[in-house]
């Protein structure tokens, strides 16, 4: 059976601004490759946050069946919260240690459901350090993202001064 794993990504231009996630899926026997897919996305106004686990949950969304799979994330935040910190706030009905309602609460719970169905290892790595399979990732985001960044307009060049051209 072969192994499964995912590197994610998240992007954004501006925090909010326009985002986009990225997948790199990778089904290996060995070191034989078997399969590898590309995943993006992204969203007009979101956070890197959000798109980092937007990667996460489309990574395990996209499985038809229960799967073991590892999860390879650059982002402390989703790391730490589907590993330490989300069982804290389920049992806190999705508030913090402080009392205060959990952010992206929407895409954590979605995330939960996602990652019930399978048997998830969660590893991280530093992001923009040469790991090749992370930076693919990254430039999926990056690609996810283009469809939702405003185009940037072409300014007429001005009339050079001296008069007439005749």
């Amino acid at each position: 059976m072969p192994t499964l794993t995912a590197y994610t990504d998240g992007a954004c231009s501006g925090n909010p601004g326009p985002g986009g996630w990225g997948v790199l899926l990778i089904a290996s026997d060995g070191d034989r490759l078997v399969k590898e897919r590309e995943l993006k996305g992204g969203e007009a106004e979101t956070t890197n946050n959000r798109m980092e686990l937007m990667a996460a949950i489309m990574a395990l969304e996209t499985l038809s069946r229960g799967a073991a799979i590892t999860i390879v994330t650059d982002s402390a935040y989703v790391k730490g919260g589907v590993t330490q910190w989300i069982h804290g706030w389920k049992r806190n009905g999705w508030k913090t240690a402080a009392k205060k309602p959990v952010k992206n609460e929407d895409l954590w719970r979605r995330l939960d459901d996602a990652r019930a169905r399978h048997d998830v290892t969660w590893e991280w790595v530093k992001g923009h350090a040469g790991h090749d399979e992370n930076e693919r990732a990254d430039q999926l985001a990056r690609d996810g993202m283009k469809p939702f960044k405003p185009k940037k307009s072409k300014k007429a060049k001005p009339a050079k001064a001296g008069g007439d051209a005749a």
